[in-house]
């Protein structure tokens, strides 16, 4: 009696514990569906790291240009074959790898005014010519400063706005000149940017874009 009621107590076990088992078993299509999730994370995350080195390349590549760049463009004004030499009322330098042509303030505006003086245009034909000839297809931006002095006697409640005046008539004049007008767009600094006096503090720069 006791040895079958020992039997009984095993069997009642046994069937408990595959119960248990079964309740605890993973459909073998969730694992599947598990695994083949597993395998395609690995692939992307390796795909992803060969992404991360290639543009770290390219990263590095750009930056070796953009110094050989800025290299060839200090020798070029050092040497005087930018192409803007000589052109009266301009200075040349660089911005990073961005050309600079500077044109005084007092050579392209009277005090206050935003319309170029007829004296101006012959500065604006040449630096106009030397940008269709030596850097055609370049993004050009037209910048504008004024000094710090308050607007007393203008049409412009601002020196931002008097900036932003003068570079947009820059920029008109240059594209009645040929340069594409898709390629040249102008800025606005006012007072920001002040230089070593007033007079050098007016001016608009021409950026030639690398």
């Amino acid at each position: 009696m006791r040895n079958r009621r020992r039997l009984s107590s095993l069997v009642v076990s046994g069937i408990c514990l595959l119960g248990l088992v079964g309740c605890n078993t993973v459909p073998r299509e969730d694992y599947d569906a598990a695994v083949a999730e597993s395998s395609q994370l690995r692939s992307d995350l390796a795909g992803a790291r060969e992404r991360l080195a290639s543009a770290n390349n390219r990263s590095q590549g750009l930056e070796q240009d953009l110094l050989m760049a800025q290299s060839e463009l200090d020798r070029a004004i050092a040497a005087g074959t930018t192409g803007f030499e000589g052109i009266d009322g301009t200075t040349i330098s660089s911005r990073g790898a961005d050309v600079v042509v500077g044109v005084a303030g007092d050579v392209l505006f009277d005090s206050g005014k935003t319309s170029l003086k007829q004296s101006s245009k012959s500065t604006l034909d040449r630096i106009a010519g030397v940008l269709a000839s030596q850097y055609a297809g370049r993004a050009i931006r037209v910048e504008g400063y004024t000094d710090s002095d308050p607007i007393r006697k203008s049409a412009w409640k601002t020196n931002e706005r008097l900036s932003a005046e003068r570079a947009m008539s820059v920029e008109a004049y240059l594209v009645t000149r040929g340069i594409n007008n898709d390629s040249v767009y102008s800025a606005a600094f006012g007072s920001s940017h002040p230089r070593g006096s007033k007079a050098q503090s007016r001016r608009v720069e021409i950026v030639i874009i690398q």
